[in-house]
């Protein structure tokens, strides 16, 4: 045994595979064999293959590469069968469970002693896998749970309960999983590994063997190191170890003996990025005196002062004082320059134009190095716009993934009983009838969607079919058109339906149900493609592990469930990446590097990441334990930039703010700046950023005053239009001459218009069936609320406004029928010839009143319009129904109006309801010339617009044109309040 360990370090500034590959190739000395002979132990497979790029770089003229083996590899007996030659099989390792299954298996037990649905039982079955994985890694006894809880009585009561549930599960899980003859894969990762160790003690391979790139601390890796650093031709090469850090830092990491006299131990600063190297060392027996440097360089190497500033700036917080006593070369980050910019889309946008930058210069490459998976999609974005699909080995999540939605989206109109949204989602998913069934099948789902406009229908498919059934409304023939179409499609949606009738479903049959609608809808292309195959496997492996999953899910958990199992599946393309721009997560940029390394978002709660929460074991008792504490990931994180800053030329990024708020930089970013006294800033990228899509210099328009010819111009117009006609013209152009009519939102909660049209309707079926009998008026409102499918809050909100202004409505005409005036009809249409046009419209109520005069009543959920308004010439909606009136236009009534009434439903003096007169009274306007005045103003507008050549001018008197429903055709804010805009021609008085 060499009297020292065998333990090397690379420090930040060099790449870490290259500097391990010209190593390796020196100390063969020339003979190939010699390196095919050897084992290399690394810590991931993305650690293999950047080793290997590595040794492909140097490999002139042929090379015979050594076993690479990542030991976090489920099937590491596999990759290590040449160690594990001649093993002794007396007592076999049992398998590890699979994961799948393990977490099913967890989830029922979960499920059982919490309570909680089956989602939620999940989430909880993975953050107890993640605990019990850190018991076996620590290799702490589950069993010493009781004696630490014991040890600390002033223990939090859900912390205490939250512990009596996992204690229980800890005891039946050894029983589960010898049921099964299995053992946890953390476990049995700790047997092989000290089965090798041993082995290795009494019998070393017979050539060498490097653990090259290994930080994780635990003890059966720890004792692998160990037994590899002390044999002949064994070597340890950790990335990144601080050798120049003074004495007293180093000790101050910890972790600490406890104090004799008090028993109480110092704080370990766990979120250093050398900590975990320290505690791995000591583990190994190892001084960090003992550890020399690697020798060898990889060619792509930064300055030897950048990991010496590096150091200086991640000191511990106590020692951050000596930052002032540096000399300039010491505290100067040559090579790392900074870009702070606006909000995450410039900063992917900026980030997205220095890789395309990099690949400028033949063989140059560059990699973006970011958690942050938001980030990482938008800069893959970007890229596409040059054509460019950077290399991004996180993949996309299968839930993000077209097959991923579309189960996602079956899941989803079944739970919500095929709500509109939901449902258009799934009929419009772009998987759906692909082939030359997808443009008949789209027609008919983009049909009934603007059948579906508007508040909801009726919930499920026969709500629906009822819903288009109906013939009432203007919307009558698009319904039919919808109808038509719909039953075609019902066939396919059924079996949904009926699958997901019940209020509790198995997994299994849950999952059965989602299969067979995908293939109804989809066909195998839903199972094609990578992603498609990835949903595959996993319904495959699903179909063996559920029935020992959550025994029941309901319809409505069933969507978070599915999506936290698709989460799980990453979907990576196998081809197409550029060969020079990478994407890499943190783990997966571990021992890589590139000619330009950006760092991107460095901001508090990105990089480094908050830890994550443990729902199981308090803080308290995981430190009584012996695990690592919550925070040890911000260390993991701290390293991970240190390597990331030993780059050649390297890009830190942050944005000031995130998608809801200022953002705070990054610890890390700010130790930077107060050691370096700012970091150097780039002096391109963010202008660059900024001005790749900005628009060119603006174009001042003009008013927007389309004039068609008077052959083209409507000779028919309602009451209702002539205030949008005098008020904004281009919005009556638009909406009369291109017939364009804006859409309702898709599953709109009830708007104020929908209101009102909802309380005519009862109105006007309790006038013509009911005979404005008072008892019948509310029982219709009831119904009316009864049957519809707004929020529930939105019904509680709106009911006893309504019931209120219902009982107003009926108290007021049995009051006018007892003094003589009587209803005469109600939605009555009417229609004259004024100017030359054929004006129209709908009263909503005609009374005869006891002098045999009339009177136009309309109904208003809202305020009426004031008398400003109607003096001005607007708001003549009912002057215009009493013209018609006096013409004869309405059917069976004759006479002349005296009374013009706004019956309005809001709120006045305390309570709900009250009439109002847009002439009489303080107005100042005779009734009897109401019609007159009316007629006036109309014969003007139609003169000028309608028969006459005049320019439909946007937006003329925009103080009566409150809608915007064309402010957007009209480019209303290109012209609206600028200077130089044309003035509006004049309209008529």
């Amino acid at each position: 045994m060499p009297p020292v360990p065998a333990v090397f370090t690379i420090p930040p500034h060099r790449a870490f595979a290259d500097a391990l590959a010209a190593g390796l190739i020196a100390r063969a000395r020339g003979d190939t064999t010699d390196l095919a002979r050897g084992l290399v132990l690394v810590p991931n497979n993305r650690a293999v293959r950047a080793i290997t790029d590595a040794f492909v770089r140097r490999s002139e003229g042929g090379l015979l590469l050594p076993r690479l083996v990542p030991v976090g590899d489920p099937d590491i007996d596999e990759r290590l069968f040449g160690a594990l030659e001649a093993m002794d099989d007396t007592d076999p390792i049992p398998p590890a469970i699979p994961p799948l299954e393990r977490l099913m298996l967890l989830a029922r037990l979960v499920e059982k002693q919490q309570g909680v649905d089956a989602a939620e039982a999940l989430r909880l079955a993975e953050d107890l896998a993640r605990t019990l994985d850190q018991l076996h890694v620590e290799k702490i006894d589950p069993v010493r749970l009781r004696d630490v809880a014991a040890g600390v009585p002033d223990l939090a009561h859900h912390w205490l309960a939250s512990l009596e549930r996992l204690e229980v599960i800890l005891d039946l899980w050894p029983r589960v999983l010898a049921q099964r003859g299995c053992i946890d894969l953390a476990d049995r990762r700790n047997r092989l590994l000290e089965r090798v160790a041993r082995k290795w003690r009494d019998a070393p391979p017979r050539g060498f063997v490097v653990a090259a790139g290994i930080t994780s601390p635990a003890p059966a890796i720890a004792a692998l190191l160990r037994r590899i650093s002390r044999i002949d031709a064994g070597m340890v090469v950790l990335p990144g170890l601080d050798t120049t850090m003074p004495a007293d830092e180093w000790d101050a990491l910890g972790p600490h003996e406890p104090d004799p006299v008090t028993g109480f131990a110092r704080r370990a600063i766990e979120t250093h990025p050398q900590f975990q190297i320290k505690l791995l060392l000591d583990r190994m027996g190892v001084n960090r005196t003992e550890v020399a440097r690697w020798r060898w360089g990889g060619g792509r190497d930064a300055p030897a002062v950048r990991s010496r500033a590096i150091a200086n700036a991640m000191k511990p917080a106590a020692f951050t004082a000596r930052w002032q006593g540096l000399k300039p070369a010491d505290r100067r980050l040559t090579g790392v320059r900074a870009l702070e910019l606006a909000d995450p889309a410039e900063e992917a946008q900026a980030i997205a134009i220095a890789l395309r930058e990099a690949l400028e210069t033949p063989g140059r490459t560059a990699a973006l190095v970011t958690p942050d998976r938001g980030l990482a999609r938008r800069v893959s974005a970007h890229l596409k716009r040059w054509g460019v699909e950077a290399d991004d080995s996180a993949g996309r999540p299968l839930s993000q993934t077209p097959p991923g939605t579309l189960l996602l989206s079956i899941a989803a109109a079944g739970a919500d009983r095929f709500a509109p949204v939901p449902l258009l989602a799934l009929l419009k998913h772009p998987l759906v009838m692909r082939g030359d069934r997808r443009a008949a099948w789209l027609d008919g789902a983009r049909t009934l969607d603007r059948a579906l406009r508007g508040p909801r229908p009726p919930a499920g498919l026969d709500g629906i079919t009822r819903f288009l059934s109906d013939r009432s409304g203007r919307d009558r023939d698009l319904r039919a058109a919808a109808l038509a179409w719909w039953r075609e499609a019902l066939p396919l949606l059924q079996p949904i339906e009926s699958d997901f009738a019940g209020e509790a479903l198995s997994l299994p049959a849950a999952l059965d149900a989602l299969r067979k609608a995908t293939e109804a809808l989809a066909g195998d292309d839903a199972w094609t493609g990578p992603a498609g195959r990835s949903a595959a496997d996993l319904f495959a492996e699903l179909q063996d592990v559920t029935a020992a999953g959550p025994e029941r899910v309901s319809a409505a958990n069933l969507v978070p469930l599915l999506e936290a199992l698709l989460d799980r599946v990453a979907v990576r393309p196998p081809y197409g990446q550029h060969p020079r721009l990478f994407i890499w997560g943190l783990i997966e940029a571990r021992l890589q590097s590139a000619d330009l390394m950006i760092l991107g978002g460095l901001n508090e709660g990105v990089w480094p990441a908050l830890p994550p929460p443990d729902p199981w074991l308090a803080p308290r008792i995981r430190t009584e334990l012996g695990l690592p504490s919550l925070e040890r990931v911000i260390g993991l994180a701290a390293h991970d930039l240190v390597g990331g800053l030993g780059g050649q030329e390297v890009l830190v990024t942050r944005a000031r703010r995130d998608a809801r708020s200022p953002a705070v930089a990054s610890r890390f970013w700010l130790r930077m700046e107060a050691m370096t006294g700012g970091l150097r800033r780039h002096p391109h990228y963010r202008r660059w950023a900024q001005r790749i899509d900005a628009p060119l210099a603006p174009v001042q328009i003009e008013r927007p005053a389309p004039s068609p010819p008077r052959a083209e111009r409507p000779r028919r117009i309602s009451v209702t239009e002539v205030d949008r006609l005098k008020a904004d013209p281009f919005a009556f152009y638009a909406r009369r001459v291109l017939g364009l009519s804006p859409l309702d939102p898709v599953d709109a909660d009830p708007g104020p218009a929908w209101r009102g049209n909802a309380v005519h309707a009862v109105l006007e079926a309790w006038m013509k069936e009911d005979d404005c009998d008072p008892t019948q008026l509310r029982p219709r409102a009831e119904q009316l609320l009864a049957d519809t499918a707004a929020h529930p809050l939105l019904k509680a909100l709106w009911e006893p406004r309504l019931l209120e202004a219902i009982d107003w409505i009926a108290e007021r005409v049995a009051a006018d029928r007892a003094a003589g005036r009587l209803p005469l009809k109600a939605e009555a249409r009417g229609e004259a010839e004024v100017a030359g046009i054929a004006l129209y419209g709908i009263a909503d109520r005609i009374d005869r009143l006891a002098d045999g005069s009339l009177a136009i009543v309309d109904y208003k959920t809202g305020n009426p319009p004031s008398s400003k308004a109607v003096g001005e010439g607007y708001s003549l909606q009912l002057g215009l129904l009493g013209l018609i009136a006096e013409r004869g236009g309405f059917a069976d009534v004759e006479g002349v109006p005296a009374a013009f009434e706004y019956w309005s439903l809001a709120k006045k003096a305390g309570s709900i309801g009250h009439v109002q007169s847009p002439v009489g009274g303080r107005s100042g306007l005779d009734p009897a010339d109401f019609t007159t005045l009316a007629a006036g103003h109309f014969t003007a507008a139609a003169e000028h617009w309608l028969t006459g050549n005049a320019p439909f001018t946007a937006k003329l008197h925009p103080e009566y044109a409150p809608y915007a429903d064309y402010d957007q055709l009209m480019r209303l804010e290109e012209w609206y309040g600028r200077e130089g805009a044309v003035a509006p021609e004049d309209g008529p008085a």
